[in-house]
């Protein structure tokens, strides 16, 4: 129900920039132009399918001379989100693609992760926050793996570095559980995973993890994160690179049918690991 009243107050942003740039007589274009974002980037706000930043809706504000409309509007569906204001529009994003390639190189992608999982990642970033506190990102990312369950689920590729396998997160009980959980959404046929050896060596996103979203109705989105922001990429030229270097951590892969047996081994070892501790 919350989410659905955020894309409602996601579709109404767009509603009315689209009546306030027409009133102003300007074109998607010469708007996008003015606020520094594509005449695309302003057609998908418009549309309901992109959430803008805080920064682009002032910016509006200033253009169309709405006396801080589009701001107020933005840090109302800032504030009622538990993810951090630059992952935000990829929340929205992922419930709207109809297809999801990423690439995890040092942790299980939060649309995976167990609760344990996720609880365990949540307190080594944070290990003086309230109980409070870790209960809700870790509510958020389960919250968030829902759309896989959907009957509209969007089809999803994945490739794992092996280091996220050999990390023992949260012990060695959680970590069998998460594999075992990968495992099963494999033989669901809910996710497509592969795994990235460490002998593969030097890779095409040394740099960080990355994540493709296409769109039944809109240009193909990439995203890719640091520890402490993210950047969501519109640019065709540069979704392009993405998707060249997807394609080549595929390549580099290890088949499906391989990269399961690798899967369910380490789950197993891990199993044993707890059984003897």
């Amino acid at each position: 129900m919350a989410k659905a009243r955020r894309l409602d107050t996601w579709r109404f942003f767009g509603q009315e920039l689209k009546a306030q740039r027409e009133a102003k007589g300007m074109t998607q274009g010469e708007l996008g132009e003015r606020v520094f974002v594509s005449g695309g980037y302003i057609g998908q706000f418009e549309q309901g399918i992109r959430k803008p930043q805080l920064d682009v809706a002032r910016r509006i504000d200033e253009v169309l001379q709405t006396g801080g409309f589009f701001e107020r509007t933005c840090r109302r569906l800032i504030n009622a989100s538990p993810y951090a204001s630059y992952f935000e529009p990829v929340v929205e994003l992922e419930a709207l693609a109809t297809k999801i390639c990423e690439f995890a190189p040092t942790v299980m992608p939060g649309l995976l992760q167990t609760a344990e999982y996720a609880r365990a990642v949540t307190l080594a970033a944070n290990p003086f926050v309230t109980e409070a506190y870790v209960e809700e990102k870790v509510t958020a990312r389960i919250e968030r793996a829902r759309i896989l369950k959907d009957a509209t689920r969007p089809e999803y590729w994945v490739v794992v570095h092996e280091n996220v396998l050999l990390t023992p997160v949260g012990g060695a009980a959680v970590m069998a559980a998460q594999l075992e959980h990968l495992a099963a959404l494999v033989r669901e046929r809910v996710v497509l995973a592969m795994v990235l050896p460490r002998a593969a060596g030097a890779h095409a996103s040394m740099a960080g993890s990355l994540k493709l979203m296409e769109f039944e109705d809109a240009p193909p989105t990439g995203y890719t994160e640091t520890s402490f922001s993210g950047t969501l990429i519109d640019d065709p030229a540069v979704v392009k690179r993405v998707q060249r270097a997807y394609d080549l951590l595929r390549v580099a892969a290890l088949s499906p049918e391989a990269s399961l047996a690798l899967l369910e081994s380490a789950a197993e070892d891990y199993r044993r690991c707890a059984s003897t501790t």
